[in-house]
């Protein structure tokens, strides 16, 4: 599987090199949500701008990993960059609706960023 990772204070962003998403490349994109986690980063950003095909819905099921390990970390994960046709299959699927997508990858450290100031004024508010 190729992929390229940036790596930021807040958040790491993964890009996803490859033409197709599939049942070849989940277990290693999984394995990635894992080590970054375990590295300290809650807040993954994954680019699929390259990716221009899935087929089986059950691939993007990996995105199901990547959102829990951040959430469990009190962290984002955001998924930016999904074509159309992919747009479709994560629809049917219903995993919009606990994954969360945006259209660019600045959308996604956007939010991010958002979401970090808003734990740290709750976190300030909770101690005074």
């Amino acid at each position: 599987m190729k992929f390229s990772t940036d790596k930021h204070e807040k958040y790491v962003v993964l890009k996803l090199d490859e033409p197709k998403f599939t049942n070849d490349n989940t277990p290693a994109l999984k394995s990635e949500f894992i080590l970054l986690n375990t590295e300290g980063y809650r807040n993954i950003v994954l680019d699929l701008s390259e990716v221009k095909e899935c087929i089986d819905s059950q691939d993007l099921s990996s995105l199901l990993v990547g959102d829990r390990l951040c959430k469990s970390a009190g962290g984002v994960f955001v998924v930016c960059g999904v074509n159309e046709s992919i747009a479709k299959i994560i629809k049917m699927s219903n995993l919009h609706q606990s994954v969360v997508f945006v259209n660019k990858l600045d959308e996604a450290t956007d939010l991010i960023f958002m979401e970090e100031i808003e734990k740290e004024l709750r976190g300030s508010v909770d101690k005074g």
